[in-house]
């Protein structure tokens, strides 16, 4: 605890990988990284660099003096010429070569593009894990009927291993949508003031070919193998507001199940992970809240809110570029991507602990079959003689007496209602026999196989350690 505000993201919920990853140190070793490797390049090319100067910038990488860029960008008002100058002093035989011919968008800027990209395959693996919990948990319970709900009301029945299906259909959809991004992620390179590359133009005598190659050189360095074809000072902001939508969409895939799981909690069906220890309230002692799942859609609602800031920002430009998107994407990049990462690492501990009370899945089924029977009771009846349009009618009548008495606290009585009616033609005894709830079930366990299937393929290879949430 201290006397300054910290960030909740940072403080109790984000995992240490991405704490680091978006942590200063990191920024700014990428920052020299990138001078370090322009000047390599340069000096491939044909510039008056020499080798010690490169291997000067190499070996200073990570020695950053952050009371020197503090002081120096107080004086100066610019923090990537504070970072310049101090990274000068570290490395002096190479001062009059570091961010030759560039601007500051080619570290800022590419040096976002490396760390996006690293914290979109770090939560790629987290995805995969919430998805492996869950192909474990849908091939556990493929064949046990439960209660299914269309506006909430009951409906047919599913089965619960079919209804977690239905969340990995969404994470599934997430999983592409990232790959989707990876897959057409490209590097800025170094490109001048407005894109034009006018600078090398003069650097290098007119010969673009070095130019391209310079660039080649560069990105290869960090993994790109393009760069855009075309960009202003900056990369292109589309790629924010993709990215950004990327995480908005694995938000509302968690914020689903997790509310799904909430609904199904307040029933006592399903529960979360609850520990031995844990305090469930501070006024009631008995309750078991959902907290994790609470949280999950607590974090959720931002992520999806957050979205709209790389929107905003790819919308206002001005032209080759401006700098209102500076201070904002500081907050909503970063603060995006930790987000994600917690509500990721929630999810992994909620699907790894899910808890399914057998015995209240199966009362619920048994309350509730004798209305999901009754097509098939019809069935029966008219094989025995009846008239459909009558036994129709007997059913309907039938069912909302039965609906008022367990409304008003009762049992249900369905079958006794309908063996009491002649026309029927069917005794209690003769229609439980029909009430076998996996007859109503439909393909859901073959669907559950097919779907997991796919999946398997997915997970095979995995860490399958699961985020443990301490707070």
């Amino acid at each position: 605890m201290s006397n300054q505000y910290e960030s909740p993201l940072s403080s109790r919920y984000a995992s240490e990988f991405m704490l680091k990853l978006f942590s200063s140190d990191t920024r700014y070793q990428t920052w020299r990284k990138l001078w370090a490797s322009l000047a390599k390049a340069e000096k491939q090319m044909g510039l008056a660099i020499s080798e010690e100067q490169v291997s000067a910038l190499e070996t200073h990488i990570e020695d950053i003096d952050y009371q020197c860029v503090k002081n120096r960008e107080e004086e100066v008002r610019h923090d990537v010429m504070a970072h310049v100058y101090a990274y000068g002093i570290a490395a002096p035989i190479a001062s009059g070569i570091i961010h030759l011919g560039a601007t500051s968008c080619y570290v800022t800027d590419n040096a976002d593009l490396i760390i996006y990209r690293d914290a979109l395959r770090y939560l790629r693996s987290e995805l995969l894990k919430v998805l492996a919990n869950l192909s474990d948990f849908a091939e556990k319970y493929k064949n046990m009927p439960t209660l299914g709900y269309t506006h909430y009301q009951p409906a047919q029945l599913v089965t619960v291993g079919k209804r977690a299906t239905l969340w990995m259909q969404d994470y599934l959809s997430d999983l592409e949508e990232i790959d989707f991004v990876l897959g057409n992620m490209k590097f800025l390179g170094c490109r001048g003031t407005t894109g034009t590359e006018a600078s090398f133009l003069e650097l290098f005598d007119g010969d673009t070919e070095k130019i391209d190659k310079m660039n080649g050189l560069i990105a290869n360095d960090f993994g790109f193998d393009k760069c855009f074809a075309v960009c202003s000072q900056t990369y292109p902001r589309k790629l924010d507001s993709r990215i950004l939508n990327c995480l908005s969409s694995i938000a509302q895939s968690c914020y689903r199940m997790a509310n799904d799981i909430r609904l199904l909690q307040h029933d006592r069906q399903i529960e979360e992970p609850f520990e031995k220890n844990q305090i469930g309230s501070s006024a009631m002692a008995y309750k078991r809240n959902p907290m994790r799942c609470e949280r999950i859609c607590s974090l959720a609602r931002y992520l999806v809110a957050n979205a709209s800031n790389a929107a905003m920002t790819a919308s206002v430009q001005w032209l080759e570029r401006t700098l209102d998107d500076s201070a904002n994407r500081r907050i909503s990049m970063p603060e995006g991507f930790l987000c994600a990462d917690a509500v990721l690492r929630l999810a992994q501990n909620v699907t790894d602990g899910l808890h399914v009370n057998e015995k209240i899945v199966e009362k619920t089924v048994s309350e509730y079959l004798p209305f999901i029977a009754t097509e098939n009771l019809m069935m029966e009846a008219v094989k025995r003689g009846g008239d459909r349009q009558q036994i129709h009618e007997i059913i309907r009548k039938c069912s909302m007496e039965a609906t008022a008495e367990m409304k008003n606290g009762g049992e249900c009585n369905l079958l006794k209602l309908l063996s009491d009616e002649k026309e029927f033609g069917l005794s209690e005894a003769e229609m439980k026999e029909l009430l076998e709830p996996k007859k109503y079930i439909g393909r859901c366990a073959e669907q559950v196989e097919r779907f997991n299937s796919e999946i398997k393929l997915l997970i095979s290879d995995i860490d399958r350690d699961t985020a443990q949430i301490t707070l």
